[in-house]
């Protein structure tokens, strides 16, 4: 009752406001302006006023235009308009415990209609819920009518819909387990990793109807980073976890859960590894001819890597490529180092490297053995030919490094992925621990026969 009397007061005071802005403001302005201009002849003007004939013609003029406007405003309050108001809630009655109701719109469009002074104060009284009264209906389908308690009897209130085709079913409930999905992970600092979640609840009940009970697959709890407050390492507690069903698509299905929020312990981590930086000349054949590499410093020669455990256990170093093709002169690189896969952060992000050039020679390792990788499980292999497991390797580079060059690190293969029983003639591989050296060998293929052990 109050805010009816309070939002009538207020219409009354708009009237008044627009009286005085357009009526009394402007007779006080004319007036003044007619004295003004009549100033050096004010008597006479005074005595035009003051006059019986001339109040008389004053009030007549005054009068007709307070007419003129009232009855346009009263002619504009008395129009008849429409107004709409959108996207009113629906509040529905009935056993939630017992039922599931399904094809209810959650909201309604109500559109006003009577004179522009009622329908103005009907938008600024409360408004009320849509209701509709399920009480007493069974499981199946039903039409149930939309009601809306009118603020004002003299406005004309539609709903859109106004009718709603609904079904009812008996609610069901199933036990199921809860599993957790780790979610804006980029939220948190690159270095930073979750190493594991604990849940307050394992399991939780889903309910609604039985169809739709039968296509939850999983319950996933959605542990939310950004809801981390100044995340780092140790373990820090996430509350009221919101939790989503989904069926065997991946696709979220609407059902109750019970309990609809848990809360979650998220244990933080930072996995980190110290490695070296290796610097591998790319093109190294393409460099101009009767020149090799002397010396490869870096300005970076280790470096922190950030990542699962798993995958740092797998990296022994960082490669650096740098692109030596048609090189005859020292020369400065600036190159990015790239995040190998699986490394979430990286302590340095680029590197200084320095390439050192001299004349090239040339030197031969003899009897170097022949190694056979990626052979097949329960084969063996063979060189078909006498001394035929021993090939001469040929190494360029310039004299000082070939002179300090340890033979052992020299590694001569063939490579017999996918290859099975039979001869096969093969290409002979050469690979070094020394970046600076040119490795190839005096016999580029061998014939190997594979065999099945015995």
């Amino acid at each position: 009752m109050n805010k009816l009397i309070k939002s009538i007061r207020n219409f009354f005071k708009k009237i008044a406001r627009f009286i005085d802005k357009k009526i009394i403001l402007p007779i006080t302005k004319l007036f003044v302006g007619i004295s003004n201009k009549f100033k050096g002849n004010g008597r006479s003007f005074e005595k035009v006023i003051t006059t019986k004939p001339g109040l008389i013609i004053v009030s007549l003029v005054v009068a007709l235009g307070v007419f003129f406007i009232a009855d346009t405003k009263s002619t504009s309050l008395i129009e008849t308009s429409a107004e709409v108001l959108y996207d009113q809630p629906i509040s529905a009655t009935y056993n939630e415990e017992a039922y599931v109701v399904e094809g209810l719109p959650e909201t309604v469009d109500i559109t006003l209609i009577g004179r522009k002074s009622d329908v103005y104060l009907a938008k600024q009284l409360p408004t009320n819920d849509i209701t509709v009264d399920l009480t007493g209906l069974k499981p199946g389908v039903h039409k149930v009518n939309l009601k809306y308690k009118k603020a004002l009897s003299s406005v004309e209130y539609k709903l859109d819909p106004s009718v709603a085709t609904i079904v009812i079913y008996e609610k069901v409930s199933e036990e199921k387990e809860v599993n957790y999905e780790v979610i804006n992970k980029d939220k948190i600092d690159s270095k930073l990793m979750v190493d594991d979640v604990t849940l307050s609840t394992e399991r939780v009940y889903v309910k609604g109807n039985e169809a739709t009970i039968n296509k939850v697959a999983s319950v996933k709890a959605l542990i939310d980073l950004k809801n981390l407050v100044n995340p780092e390492v140790g373990e820090q507690e996430l509350k009221d976890v919101k939790l989503v069903a989904y069926d065997s698509n991946g696709k979220t299905v609407d059902v109750e859960i019970v309990p609809s929020k848990i809360n979650a312990t998220v244990s933080i981590t930072s996995p980190q590894k110290e490695v070296p930086i290796k610097v591998i000349p790319k093109n190294y054949d393409k460099i101009v001819f009767g020149k090799a590499i002397s010396k490869i410093t870096s300005d970076v020669t280790m470096v922190t890597i950030y990542g699962d455990n798993s995958k740092l256990d797998e990296i022994s170093y960082i490669p650096v490529y740098v692109d030596v093709s048609g090189l005859n002169e020292d020369k400065d690189f600036s190159i990015t180092i790239e995040r190998p896969k699986g490394v979430r952060a990286i302590s340095d992000t680029s590197v200084n490297v320095s390439v050192s050039i001299g004349d090239e020679t040339t030197q031969e390792v003899e009897n170097v053995y022949l190694e056979y990788e990626n052979l097949g499980e329960g084969l063996s292999a063979q060189t078909v030919g006498e001394n035929s497991n021993r090939v001469t390797i040929s190494i360029k580079g310039v004299q000082s490094v070939l002179s300090n060059l340890d033979p052992t690190t020299i590694k001569a293969y063939v490579d017999l992925k996918g290859l099975g029983v039979g001869e096969h003639e093969i290409k002979v591989q050469v690979s070094g621990s020394d970046a600076r050296v040119k490795y190839s060998s005096k016999t580029t293929r061998i014939k190997i026969r594979i065999t099945e052990k015995n």
